[in-house]
């Protein structure tokens, strides 16, 4: 598996910044999955001055941002018909208020990591959680460091889908309706939170009350009002499914939701593409067996 890694400034700054919590918390799952991460220049250079995944061949150093360094994940994102150059998604560390995150190559990994259903990665807790799933997956016995990140009961989890992907929001929900209901909350945005009800009670849940707890649309403001809930350390994980091909008359509100997930990077997950959520969601089972 070839992951792209590239984290803004502040996260490689200091020796405790965000993209060290993530290598220490998760460098035996990257060695057991022998995950190959082709990270950034500036990225490549913090991880080696720090000592992290010492001797491992699995890291490999791209060029520096201003060299184009993002700009050959993205097209690897996409795929390059030159053998080994197609990237499985990316890790991308984001501080939202550093300008960097918003420039074009920034932008567009995200968006062609939604377009080909690949993960993108942009919070610690996400890379945690990612990591995990995949060990599950390949057959490893769950890590206990990651038990704080499958403590569903305890946790609020937000379900949000643009209008092309409330059918797979729908699918979704219905595949995986057990695991959904472990949460302590559910959360959602006007429409996509009322048809999530209507199958909640198709199921069984009680008439009388909401699966999903809703707040406004979209554009009117719903992301906002979730957005402050994952500010406040309310909302633990977030599945957002997005549809990259439409403009957005509320992109600000959207972007503010996203910015509040990487503000909260330690606290938080956010999964954009239905392929990376549904196998979240089957390792969740796999674990729950394992435990």
């Amino acid at each position: 598996m070839r992951m792209g890694l590239a984290a803004n400034a502040i996260h490689h700054d200091h020796d405790d910044a965000a993209l060290f919590r993530w290598l220490r918390a998760s460098e035996r799952g990257i060695r057991e999955l022998q995950l190959s991460l082709h990270a950034v220049g500036r990225t490549y250079a913090a991880i080696l001055r720090v000592g992290l995944l010492a001797d491992y061949p699995g890291l490999i150093r791209y060029p520096y941002g201003h060299e184009g360094g993002l700009m050959k994940l993205v097209a690897e994102v996409v795929g390059m018909p030159e053998p080994g150059r197609t990237l499985d998604g990316a890790i991308y560390l984001i501080n939202p208020v550093d300008p960097s995150s918003t420039f074009p190559e920034a932008v567009a990994l995200k968006r062609q990591c939604v377009i080909h259903q690949k993960a993108f990665i942009s919070t610690v807790a996400s890379a945690r959680d990612w990591i995990e799933s995949e060990r599950i997956h390949a057959g490893f016995a769950p890590d206990p460091g990651a038990d704080d990140l499958y403590a569903l009961e305890s946790q609020t989890i937000a379900l949000i889908a643009h209008d092309a992907m409330k059918p797979q929001m729908m699918a979704y929900a219905a595949d995986h309706f057990d695991v959904l209901s472990r949460f302590a909350h559910r959360v959602g945005t006007g429409t996509t939170g009322q048809q999530l009800n209507e199958l909640a009670w198709s199921r069984g849940w009680p008439q009388d009350r909401n699966w999903v707890e809703r707040y406004k649309s979209g554009p009117m403001g719903g992301d906002a009002q979730i957005a402050d809930r994952v500010l406040e350390r309310r909302c633990q994980r977030a599945i957002f499914f997005e549809d990259p091909h439409v403009a957005r008359q509320h992109e600000a509100d959207i972007q503010l939701l996203e910015r509040a997930v990487t503000t909260v990077t330690d606290q938080t997950v956010c999964m954009t593409s239905p392929r990376v959520a549904h196998r979240w969601a089957e390792a969740v089972r796999q674990r729950a067996g394992r435990g």
